[in-house]
C-alpha cells in the first residue's frame, strides 16, 4: 500500500465527499480506490477487451415462447455464456442470471437482445473486467 497526497479544489473535495456517502465508503482513500475501478472497468469496455458481465432478466414464465426465444438468443452467443442460474420468484415470476465473459461489444449486443425481449419485465446488465 502507497500513501499520496492529493489536493482537491473545494467542490471537487464536496463531490467526493458525497460519492462516499452515496456508495457507503469508510473514507476518501475507499472512494479514490472506488472511482479508480470505475474508471478502468469502463476503459476496458469501451477499448472492446476481454471482459465480464451479467445480465439479471426478470420475466413471466406464462409469457408464450418468451423462454425459449431467451434461449435460442443465448445459443448464438453461446462461446459468451458462462452459466446461467434460473430462479422461480414466484408462480409466475422467474429471476435469471446469466454470466458472460468475451469481447465488450458482444456482451453488449447479446444483453441488449436478451434485454429487448418482448414480454420482458426487467432487465439489467451489469459490466465487469476480469481480474
Amino acid at each position: 500500500m502507497k500513501r499520496f497526497g492529493v489536493s482537491l479544489e473545494d467542490n471537487l473535495l464536496k463531490e467526493l465527499d458525497s460519492l462516499a456517502r452515496k456508495q457507503r465508503l469508510p473514507n476518501r482513500s475507499q472512494a479514490i480506490r472506488y472511482l479508480i475501478r470505475s474508471h478502468t472497468v469502463t476503459e476496458k469496455w469501451d477499448t472492446n477487451r476481454t471482459v465480464s458481465g451479467c445480465v439479471v432478466l426478470v420475466y413471466d414464465h406464462h409469457k408464450r415462447d418468451l423462454l425459449n426465444r431467451s434461449i435460442d438468443i443465448q445459443h448464438k452467443y453461446q462461446h459468451l455464456v458462462l452459466s446461467t442460474q434460473h430462479v422461480h420468484l414466484d408462480h409466475n415470476n422467474c429471476l435469471e442470471t446469466i454470466t458472460l465473459k468475451g469481447k465488450a461489444i458482444e456482451l453488449r449486443e447479446l444483453a441488449d437482445k436478451l434485454i429487448a425481449l418482448k414480454g420482458m419485465k426487467h432487465g439489467k446488465f451489469v459490466m465487469s473486467t476480469i481480474g
